[in-house]
């Protein structure tokens, strides 16, 4: 059985919304002054890379559990190149992994990786269909 996901964004105010992510969270999202909104929230196109490093980055903390991997200070940084014609859509995505991890278990964590672009990551999946992405890791 599929697995239902729900948002209901509601207008407030200028170019606020609030919206109530699957019954309980909360955010609010906006846009900056120069484009009419008081940047009082991220605009959506940057949540999208939110969700995209929320989203690989679990999966490399599951899988390198699993793999009984030790590691500190991971981050997942995201960004893209937004094209300037309508819509407004980006035309190229980069991550980069950034951990502290022993040299031994490098060839993990690239596996790792791997596995959550190629396979698990379904906001990578969805994205890739229409901008490429780029990942490079950067150990600490």
């Amino acid at each position: 059985m599929a697995t239902l996901h729900q948002a209901n964004t509601r207008y407030t105010s200028g170019m606020q919304f609030v919206s109530e992510i699957n019954g309980g969270h909360h955010i609010t999202i906006d846009t900056t002054e120069a484009g009419g909104g008081k940047d009082s929230g991220p605009s959506p196109k940057p949540l999208l890379l939110t969700s995209l490093g929320g989203c690989t980055g679990m999966d490399v903390v599951s899988l390198l559990n699993k793999m009984h991997v030790n590691f500190s200070d991971f981050s997942v940084h995201v960004e893209a190149d937004l094209r300037d014609e309508h819509p407004r859509i980006y035309t190229e995505i980069r991550m980069s992994y950034k951990i502290k991890i022993a040299a031994d278990d490098r060839d993990k964590m690239e596996k790792a990786v791997s596995l959550s672009k190629d396979k698990y990551c379904g906001v990578s999946a969805m994205l890739a269909m229409v901008c490429p992405i780029v990942a490079r890791i950067e150990y600490l």
